[in-house]
């Protein structure tokens, strides 16, 4: 019997042990599966890194736009103009200054007015434009101008963090501080540089909460405005570029009320016909300096652009000099050096909706209605509520993220069960003019539509519950078409194309998901959304599968 016992005691541990091992290569493969799925989500975008240490200009092909930036640690964070988009104020963050991350939004919602939640009227190209970003004391601050909520003037706001992911404390100024430069002295006073045309500068409390004196005007007659306010080596610099011609100034002072000299620090219209435009200056750990700064690619959005800083005479100039003794942008570039190699990242586009919070690509067209939309109702779904509107302009709880150059093309799985009379949903692009393809049922019918700037272009009689819908986007000619499919695999062109616009001006065309009803009760059903995938192919030819 003893040896019979030893034999089994053998048995068992070697099953255990092969047990181990098992799991062991399993684990092995889920982790090579994961990353084989990130790296292959990545080349679903456009990445900047060329994967041997030199990046290819823009950074991120969408509508980042006028971009702030600075360095704390061994980060780097820049926040973008995202105006009536909710939440507002996004903040990227990075380590090498070419792959970027979302770290969060300085502002959840806008509470200063009931047309931020779509009540009285609506307030597009409203929210936060042109802000500004710092770290000072231990604490992030981000501050920006809101145009004519509230009746017609603005007001500045600053938002104050001791993490860039909130949560946010914000403070309403009365005054109204147009495209402002936040700026703390070495003292510690704070100041904001600001303006159009003619830029001032307005002293703060010591807690930067406050207006403490009056503006004082320190340049004139100049066609400036987005100014961002530097102190480099015992000099004031207040870096603004040239609106619509594609020249970034500097202006350079002793003081920091002037008087100031300027100069032309960077000059490029190759890529489009405004050419780059605001942005910010930041210096490395190991004394390089960097800009951050934008270009306009019309409807697919401002995108930003990485350029190298050359000291020359004390001024910053941008880019690299041409045989015309132009400073203009490069295009490919040696990536910053930060002390090592950072892994390639692109900012999330994909969303399966497995998370019961919602991911950081996403943003609201006004501030959402929290009982209209849920993903924890239908796990691993995002729940649409219809809402009462005319179209689709006047909808709540339109769910976008940006397009990407210079292709992107969107897939939406949704189920329509939950659909009632009246209701109208969807994907599609989001701007003025905007186009989608929905389902719209009318009664116990439903029919699967194609939308063009309020025209119906194309109707078709469906009797499923799932459906899928896509949208296509190129840079070229800033076209956009659509097609559906019934079973997941064959897709079929619908409707004409949309001929992307910016009828809201200063921002993008964006994907959409939304549901809305047009029944007078306001009674409407739900939509779930399974997942958006994400790609940056060009399927602007639909082939059947």
């Amino acid at each position: 019997m003893l040896e019979k016992e030893k034999k089994l005691a053998a048995e068992v541990n070697g099953n255990k042990y092969i047990k181990w091992i098992v799991l062991f290569y399993l684990l092995l493969f889920c982790t090579a599966t994961i990353f084989a799925q990130v790296k292959d989500r990545q080349k679903q975008v456009w990445t900047p890194d060329n994967g041997n240490g030199t990046f290819t200009n823009p950074l991120m092909w969408g509508d980042w736009p006028d971009p702030d930036i600075i360095r704390v640690g061994d980060d780097f964070f820049f926040i973008s103009t995202s105006m009536h988009y909710v939440p507002g104020s996004p903040i990227a963050k990075s380590k090498d200054l070419v792959n970027w991350e979302m770290a969060g939004y300085a502002v959840p919602r806008y509470d200063e007015d009931p047309r931020f939640d779509m009540k009285g009227g609506t307030l597009y190209l409203n929210g936060s434009w042109a802000n500004t970003l710092r770290y000072h004391n231990g604490k992030f601050y981000v501050g920006f101008d809101t145009q004519h909520a509230g009746g017609g003037t603005g007001h500045f706001s600053m938002c104050v963090a001791d993490d860039v992911k909130g949560p946010w404390k914000r403070t309403i100024f009365p005054e109204r501080l147009y495209d402002p430069g936040l700026f703390f002295d070495d003292d510690g006073k704070a100041y904001v540089a600001h303006g159009k045309g003619t830029i001032y500068i307005t002293p703060l409390a010591d807690d930067a909460l406050s207006v403490a004196g009056k503006p004082v005007k320190v340049i004139e007659k100049e066609p400036v405005e987005g100014s961002h306010m530097y102190k480099i080596n015992g000099k004031y610099y207040i870096f603004s570029p040239a609106a619509g011609i594609g020249s970034q100034m500097c202006f350079r002072s002793d003081h920091v009320y002037g008087p100031y000299e300027k100069k032309v620090v960077m000059h490029d219209t190759r890529n489009t016909p405004y050419g780059v435009h605001q942005g910010g200056l930041v210096q490395l750990k190991n004394g390089d300096w960097w800009c951050l700064i934008m270009d306009d690619r019309g409807p697919i959005g401002r995108t930003t652009r990485l350029e190298p800083v050359t000291w020359v005479d004390g001024w910053p100039m941008i880019g690299m000099k041409n045989d015309k003794g132009e400073w203009v942008g490069v295009d490919t570039f040696k990536k910053p050096d930060v002390g090592g190699t950072c892994p390639i990242i692109v900012p999330p586009t994909a969303d399966e909706f497995n998370s019961p919070k919602l991911g950081l690509q996403w943003q609201w067209n006004h501030n959402p209605d929290p009982e209209k939309w849920s993903l924890t109702e239908h796990k691993g779904y995002m729940r649409l509520k219809a809402g009462k509107a005319n179209n689709l302009a006047g909808a709540r709880n339109t769910l976008t993220q940006r397009v990407q150059g210079p292709y992107s093309n969107g897939i939406v799985e949704m189920h329509v069960s939950g659909m009632k009379d009246g209701d109208i949903a969807g994907f599609g692009i989001f701007q003025f003019p905007y186009a989608f393809v929905s389902v719209q049922q009318k009664g116990t019918k439903r029919e699967i539509v194609m939308v063009n700037n309020d025209t119906t272009i194309t109707t078709l009689n469906f009797s499923g519950t799932t459906v899928w819908f896509k949208a296509n986007v190129t840079h070229v000619g800033f076209k956009a078409s659509f097609a559906y499919s019934t079973d997941g695999k064959n897709y079929h062109p619908i409707g004409n194309e949309l001929k992307m616009g910016l009828g809201l001006d200063w921002t993008a065309n964006r994907f959409a998901l939304f549901n809305y009803s047009t029944n007078e009760t306001g009674a409407g059903g739900y939509a779930d959304f399974n997942w958006l995938h994400f790609s940056a192919i060009n399927h602007s030819k639909e082939k059947n599968n």
